[in-house]
């Protein structure tokens, strides 16, 4: 009388309310011989269709952000007439507007999928860096740079559920860093590109308008190709036989986070809002992301500041990218085989903290010392998939993945628009509170991974502790039962 039953298992009845892989693999219920596809190949045959279209996307959104901070150097200051803050402002206002659109994003990607959200957006962003082009005052670039910044807040969330659908949480870590491996390579294409068009020279038209129009044309076209060719979920790629689907989707049930859902369950949200994993994955991606709006905005203003050529300062700041794709590639292949993303998050932060303190304590006539600073600053980028994927790991349901997507993403924005706010134009040219700044917040982000570490251990031992009270029957059943990692007993944290 007195003894406790088990809780009971999740019932899944139809299609109302859970994931639509639930009625695809009923549908196809021993219809498939499925234990005989090769995940290996498998993977591999995703791998070729995906990674292409999201690592473009990526190179891109990286890209059109950037051209500003070439542009810095290409005279768009002189040429718009951009006096004191103007600069940082629209830098400012660019993630302001990317932080807003985070908001209408959460039911966006619970309503449409994210492919095709991916997709329309950047074919509208390419048109916005386009129109960039055409500015002819402050005012004029602080509105291509909003509507830029509008369309962009989806490239992070969209890449992330993405991704989630199609590998388990230990093949995310090297996909992720496949795709966001793109910014590093984006900020090398960066100066090349800046150089050859400061080389560029027409009668009616500045060198840097052309790589607005350019580089915002390219992306228009990689926007189509992306809506079109990535499949809408694993269900839908027509290039997977029947037997591939299943398989396909019977691997990744591990992830107990689905794979997708049309249903907006509000108290998903409510959940991710109290929870605390995810307050904290915020704060650490708003203090990554201080020094990223740094490295964004103003590394070529910095390194201009030394007095060399506009051409000269765009090839200084390639290094850094290499910078950022190395350490993006040792987290992401480190991940999949240690797991341990606290440890890699805190080693990334280890050089930038070294370049925030190189930048901020030496002399500027020690140009090597400071130009190594500000390339070793750049490895606090690969912190950035690492809590991305950390997050799509960690947070079940689909409402309340597409929440924290957004959230983790806004926070982002968050970072970039108090990192470009640090340059204030009375601390030219040494802009010391800037690299203070970008010294702080990777040290308290170093922290905070330690300290989101302590809190997935404590939450899986207590959950192991409980054990007992679930019975084991039930752990099939809530793999595609639209539970949240809070809700199912069964969910065991990653760190």
């Amino acid at each position: 009388m007195g003894e406790k039953q088990p809780e009971a298992a999740p019932q899944i009845v139809g299609a109302n309310g859970l994931d639509d892989a639930v009625v695809y693999l009923e549908g196809h219920a021993g219809g498939t011989d499925s234990p005989q596809v090769d995940l290996r190949a498998l993977r591999w045959k995703i791998d070729c269709r995906l990674m292409p279209y999201m690592f473009c996307c990526y190179v891109l959104q990286f890209l059109d952000k950037v051209m500003l901070n070439y542009a810095a150097v290409m005279g768009i200051k002189k040429d718009l007439k951009l006096v004191g803050n103007d600069f940082s402002n629209t830098a400012t206002w660019f993630f302001i507007a990317y932080l807003i659109a985070e908001v209408p994003n959460v039911y966006c990607l619970q309503k449409a999928p994210p492919a095709k959200w991916l997709g329309g957006n950047v074919f509208l962003w390419g048109i916005a860096a386009a129109a960039s082009s055409g500015a002819q005052s402050y005012k004029g670039l602080l509105v291509a740079r909003i509507f830029l910044g509008i369309f962009e807040a989806t490239i992070g969330p969209s890449l992330m559920l993405i991704s989630s659908q199609y590998y388990t949480r230990s093949e995310q870590a090297p996909r992720f860093t496949v795709w966001y491996m793109g910014l590093g390579v984006a900020q090398i294409l960066g100066g090349l590109i800046s150089f050859g068009f400061q080389h560029v020279h027409h009668a009616s038209m500045e060198g840097w308008r052309i790589m607005f129009l350019v580089l915002g044309l390219i992306t228009s076209v990689v926007g189509g190709l992306t809506f079109f060719f990535i499949p809408d979920t694993p269900i839908k790629a027509t290039w997977l036989s029947e037997s591939e689907k299943v398989a396909l989707l019977e691997h990744v049930s591990e992830n107990q986070t689905g794979v997708w859902s049309t249903t907006l369950n509000l108290s998903q949200i409510l959940e991710a809002v109290c929870d605390v994993q995810l307050w904290l994955l915020t704060v650490t991606t708003i203090l990554i992301s201080v020094s990223s709006g740094v490295v964004t905005t103003y590394s070529s203003t910095l390194i201009a500041g030394f007095g060399f050529t506009g051409p000269i300062s765009a090839l200084l700041n390639t290094p850094g990218g290499i910078v950022s794709i190395f350490f993006t590639l040792l987290v992401g292949f480190g991940i999949r085989r240690t797991s341990h993303r606290w440890a890699w998050n805190v080693l990334c932060t280890i050089p930038g903290i070294i370049g925030g303190g190189l930048l901020s304590f030496l002399p500027k006539t020690n140009k090597a010392g400071v130009l190594i600073g500000i390339y070793l600053v750049n490895a606090i980028v690969a912190t950035l998939p690492i809590l991305y994927q950390w997050t799509m790991a960690n947070c079940a349901g689909h409402t309340k993945r597409a929440f924290a997507s957004a959230l983790v993403a806004g926070s982002f924005s968050v970072g970039n628009i108090i990192g470009p706010q640090t340059f204030q134009a009375h601390d030219a040219p040494e802009y010391r509170p800037a690299k203070i700044a970008v010294l702080a917040t990777q040290a308290a982000a170093a922290v905070l991974s330690v300290v989101l570490f302590l809190y997935y251990m404590w939450e899986n031992r207590r959950r192991d502790q409980t054990k007992g009270e679930v019975d084991d029957t039930m752990i099939d059943e809530t793999k595609w039962a639209g539970l949240t990692d809070k809700q199912n007993p069964s969910f065991r944290y990653v760190y």
